[in-house]
C-alpha cells in the first residue's frame, strides 16, 4: 500500500491522535495526587492499567454496601456521594468534580462502600481496579510502592482531619 492511499493516510493520522490522547492522559493524571510522584514512564505503564469509565447523569460509579474494588479518577463531569441508594432518604457527603478522585480504600480492600457515588451530570474516569493495582505490583513493584504509600498519607490526613473535627464538635456540644 503506497503511503498516499487513503488508508494510510487514514492510519497515519489516527496514530497521532491516539499518541495525543495518551499524551494528555499522562498529563491529566500527573495532576492526580496518587500519581504526583510518579516518571512518566511510570505513569505510561499506569495509565495502561487504568480503565477509562462513562456515566450518565444519576448513574451511580458504586452503591452504599457494595464491595469495593476501584479508585475512581473524575475526568469530567461531577458526581455526588451520599449516605445512602435511595435519593428521597440520602444526606449529600461531597460534591465530587473533575481533577478529584474517590473510592480509594477499595484499593486496599474489598470491604462493603460507606457510601454510594452517583453522577450528576455526564462524567468521564478513569477507573483503577484493586486487581490491576495487584497485578502492577507484582510486575512494576516501584509505581505501586508509590501509589501506596501515597494512599496511606491520604488516609492519615483524612484521619487527623475527621479526629479535629469530631474534637471541635465535642467542645461544642
Amino acid at each position: 500500500m503506497s503511503k498516499h492511499h487513503p488508508d494510510a493516510i487514514f492510519w497515519s493520522l489516527n496514530f497521532r491522535k491516539n499518541k495525543s490522547a495518551e499524551i494528555s492522559r499522562n498529563a491529566f493524571l500527573k495532576n492526580i495526587p496518587f500519581f504526583a510522584h510518579l516518571t512518566d514512564k511510570q505513569l505510561k505503564i499506569l495509565a495502561q492499567n487504568m480503565h477509562e469509565r462513562r456515566y450518565e447523569e444519576d448513574e451511580f460509579l458504586f452503591e452504599l454496601n457494595h464491595p469495593g474494588a476501584a479508585l475512581f479518577i473524575i475526568m469530567r463531569g461531577e458526581v455526588v456521594v451520599e449516605t445512602s441508594s435511595d435519593r428521597a432518604a440520602s444526606q449529600k457527603l461531597a460534591t465530587i468534580k473533575a481533577g478529584d478522585f474517590l473510592g480509594e480504600l477499595a484499593l486496599l480492600d474489598d470491604t462493603p462502600r460507606s457510601a454510594s457515588a452517583r453522577a450528576t451530570t455526564p462524567t468521564q474516569a478513569f477507573a483503577l481496579f484493586r486487581s490491576d493495582l495487584n497485578r502492577l505490583a507484582n510486575l512494576e513493584p516501584e509505581i505501586a510502592c508509590e501509589i501506596f504509600k501515597t494512599l496511606a498519607c491520604i488516609i492519615g490526613e483524612r484521619l487527623k482531619a475527621t479526629n479535629r473535627h469530631v474534637g471541635t464538635a465535642q467542645k461544642v456540644a
